[in-house]
């Protein structure tokens, strides 16, 4: 995407940004405005809706009261009259003071006489007036002594009901309080119509939905929506209701919000068009002459054309910065060159003649084992004894003598001459090694790495051969059954030779700073499949003196060794992690830390099977 289509898409997103700000605004404050007046009358509703409640509990309240305060009902607590239940609680009495249930309560809580009934006179069962005596745990019961009213509401077998109490005195509103009288009224479906009438709302009942909180409010499209809770005399949430307002304000705010959008839409559009116009023909133009310029001399080897674009303004300074910019990146590009050359050469020449060194040291060993066995060798003293012989007489003693001593010394010089032709046959074999590897080290300085099927125990075998005798008499390599397992498997042989000498060297290192004689490491492998490629998973697994946590991802660090710098530099592990990352793949180290050993783990990607 190139800068007219990015400026133009900015542009476009900035103006769209700017008409998304402006809708956010006109639906984030001007519409919740709309909302929030239709909110407040939602909440006046519920307000004149609790004041109303409230009404219906002072009128229930108010029956109780003069029930109460009546000489014939302090009369009948004392006495227990039946003549006063049939003459005064009757269905007509009750239908007249437009309860649904009548309790009257002594000072012990018994429920003394009690009526329940529909409010057109017809029989019906309340739980509450079954009660013999008030339960422990009603709340009013502690008023029976305090002689104090009460009212609020109460979950019935019928359904929520408001119910109120008042004390039982002597009728003239004094005396000391007998017991209580209790009446309740259903909220039915009718109770909450005229509720809603008395408030102007529609008023629904809901089921309690929760604890008793501030009032909640649900906006939908054509409703604005107010719930309440009421707790019932126990502090429990009891009932619900809800108060539904037309949102008759918003829709009309929601049409004039959206006329002016499509003008403020329109306004964008052309305002766009005029920018964009502008700023191509003032800079986007001129800078994509700037950029063909930088492409064409990024594509290019010749960093000798110039843009000389011949401006004043801040293009015509960029243009000029950049032309003086690519005559210092030219002479820049020489020097790194040069620099680049000499560090390569440098770095190669340490990986070099650390392998090297690896491969001498043996080979050094055995040649100078072979120097001792030839000077022990009796040639001199054969010479003498048969420049003796020829000036003996034939069947002396002497003569006899100087034969036997010269027929053991040929037995003794054969063997030293064939053991000479062994040291003779391994040292070639190093030599052979020396000359592959170095074959190898200036051929990876120029082509690709030479991939062969590789037998992974013979690999072993091979790489002990150019390990020196006094690592491979202190670690004992044992290969895996999985290597046999495998088979032969197409990698670049002698890179991972050389790595596998580097490892071997290090973990006999580590059983001698372990402070033991003799160890062992264990090379095992498996295949794997890794990014949808097959590769090799080798691993070489010591008893030696471990790595600690902390030196973990350190040790192929360039220089970086635990070991004497006298005798180390750091440099084995390093170029085995550069060999193995040359051939695709990576090594990473594993211990449960000093004392416990450590794994080499080499994951080397494999070339395409012949089939």
């Amino acid at each position: 995407m190139n800068i007219r289509t990015k400026m133009v898409s900015l542009l476009a997103l900035l103006f769209v940004g700017l008409i998304g700000l402006d809708v956010a605004v006109q639906n984030r404050i001007l519409l919740p405005s709309f909302a929030e007046l239709e909110r407040d009358d939602a909440k006046t509703s519920m307000k004149r809706i609790g004041y109303a409640l409230d009404q219906a509990l002072d009128g229930l309240q108010l029956s109780a009261t003069d029930w109460g305060d009546w000489q014939d009902v302090y009369g009948y607590v004392q006495t227990a009259n039946a003549d006063f239940v049939s003459t005064n609680i009757t269905p007509n009495a009750i239908k007249q003071l437009q309860v649904n249930a009548l309790l009257i309560i002594d000072l012990q809580g018994k429920v003394v006489a009690a009526r329940s009934q529909e409010l057109s006179g017809a029989k019906l069962d309340f739980d509450l007036t079954q009660w013999k005596v008030l339960p422990e745990n009603f709340p009013w019961r502690r008023n029976l002594a305090t002689g104090a009213s009460a009212r609020g509401l109460i979950q019935t077998n019928r359904g929520v009901m408001m119910i109120a109490a008042a004390p039982v005195l002597n009728g003239s509103g004094g005396g000391r309080a007998l017991g209580m009288v209790i009446m309740g009224k259903l909220l039915t479906p009718v109770q909450i119509h005229e509720l809603g009438a008395q408030a102007q709302a529609t008023l629904s009942m809901m089921p309690s939905v929760g604890s008793v909180d501030a009032d909640q409010i649900v906006d939908t499209d054509a409703l604005t929506q107010v719930y309440r809770t009421f707790q019932d005399i126990y502090g429990r949430p009891v009932l619900t209701l809800r108060v539904e307002v037309p949102r008759r304000i918003t829709a009309r705010g929601r049409d004039a919000v959206n006329y002016a959008s499509l003008y403020l839409v329109g306004a964008a559009v052309a305002a766009l068009a005029l920018l964009v116009i502008v700023l191509n023909r003032m800079v986007l133009g001129p800078l994509a002459r700037v950029t063909r310029h930088a492409v064409a001399i990024g594509k290019g080897e010749d960093l000798s054309a110039r843009l000389n674009l011949g401006r004043r303004d801040e293009i015509g300074r960029l243009a000029s910065e950049f032309d003086g910019m690519v005559a210092r990146v030219a002479d820049t590009r020489r020097e790194l060159v040069d620099q680049s050359f000499q560090a390569g050469f440098a770095e190669l020449a340490k990986g070099v003649l650390h392998n090297l060194g690896n491969a001498m040291t043996p080979l050094g060993v055995r040649v100078a084992k072979l120097g001792e066995r030839l000077r022990d060798a009796p040639a001199d003293d054969l010479a003498v004894a048969s420049a003796e012989l020829a000036g003996t007489d034939a069947g002396s003693a002497r003569q006899a003598d100087l034969k036997e001593f010269l027929r053991l010394g040929c037995r003794s010089m054969v063997t030293t001459v064939e053991e000479a032709k062994q040291d003779v046959a391994v040292i070639q074999r190093q030599s052979v090694f020396v000359q592959t590897a170095l074959s190898e080290l200036m051929r990876s300085t120029r082509n690709a790495h030479v991939i062969e099927s590789v037998s992974l125990p013979d690999l072993v075998t091979q790489t002990l051969e150019i390990v020196p005798d006094a690592a491979r008499q202190r670690l004992a390599v044992e290969s895996d059954k999985s290597l046999r397992d495998l088979g032969a498997v197409p990698i670049a042989r002698t890179v991972l030779r050389l790595v596998l000498q580097n490892l071997i060297i290090n973990a006999a290192d580590a059983v001698r700073d372990a402070g033991r004689a003799k160890g062992v490491m264990r090379v095992a492998a498996e295949i794997v499949r890794d990014a949808g490629q097959e590769h090799l998973h080798l691993q070489c697994k010591d008893d030696g003196v471990g790595i600690s946590k902390d030196n973990l991802e350190r040790v192929f660090e360039k220089g970086f060794s635990t070991k004497s710098h006298d005798t180390n530099y750091g440099i084995g592990l390093h170029w085995c992690a550069n060999a193995i990352a040359a051939l695709g793949g990576r090594i990473w180290a594993a211990s449960e830390g000093p004392g416990h050993g450590a794994s080499m783990h080499l994951l080397l990607p494999l070339a395409i099977r012949e089939a």
